[in-house]
């Protein structure tokens, strides 16, 4: 084992937990192109074998990372649900939720959704993927119910508003917009998407 790092202390029986903590700092600062397993070994103090035990090659330990991120964001919107409110404010909230998170990561929010169709993507991946789809389609399913939102399949209807959320995230992280006016003006755009766009 080389000599443990001063400024990445490594705390013997969380090599994994060090790994995913190294590799989101270096995705952050330099790209999902710069992680290395050698060099995570590097980075925490271990023998560059070490991190063998965990991640059989570079996409596990991204698709490990996207996993970790999606159990955060389904955590943000747990947080931020509201079963019991109306459509409005409940996606609204969860909007929020989801913007909010994308501004705080948004190189990792880019790695999460980069391989979310891919036929031979990890299974516990996919599903941290669709739950927290799932919080989207249960609040279409509940307007439904209650005749807030227009009849369909859920998921189809569904589409339509994470599509505009997302996009709304994407381009509060990519410098098309300031993130502080896309959470400012989210109360109007999410609005706008129930209500449409033809006078009223």
């Amino acid at each position: 084992m080389v000599p443990m790092s001063a400024s990445r202390p490594y705390h013997h029986g969380d090599l994994r937990a060090a790994l995913l903590a190294s590799a989101e700092r270096t995705l952050r600062e330099r790209g999902s192109a710069a992680l290395s397993l050698r060099e995570l070994a590097r980075d925490i103090g271990v023998s560059h074998a070490a991190p063998g035990r965990h991640f059989k090659d570079k996409q596990a330990l991204l698709d490990a990372l996207a996993r970790s991120g999606f159990e955060r964001l389904n955590q943000a919107l747990d947080s931020a649900e509201l079963p019991d409110n109306p459509l409005e404010p409940r996606i609204t909230a969860l909007a929020r939720a989801y913007v909010t998170f994308a501004v705080d990561h948004p190189e990792l929010l880019e790695l999460m959704y980069s391989r979310k169709h891919d036929p031979d993507i990890d299974t516990e991946l996919a599903a941290a993927a669709e739950h927290s789809m799932g919080y989207f389609v249960q609040l279409v399913a509940d307007a439904q119910r209650r005749g807030e939102i227009v009849e369909g399949d859920p998921e189809t209807v569904m589409l339509a508003a994470a599509a505009g959320i997302h996009g709304l995230a994407v381009l509060a992280t990519n410098g098309t917009l300031r993130p502080d006016a896309v959470l400012a003006g989210l109360d109007r755009h999410i609005h706008l998407l129930l209500h449409g766009l033809k006078p009223r």
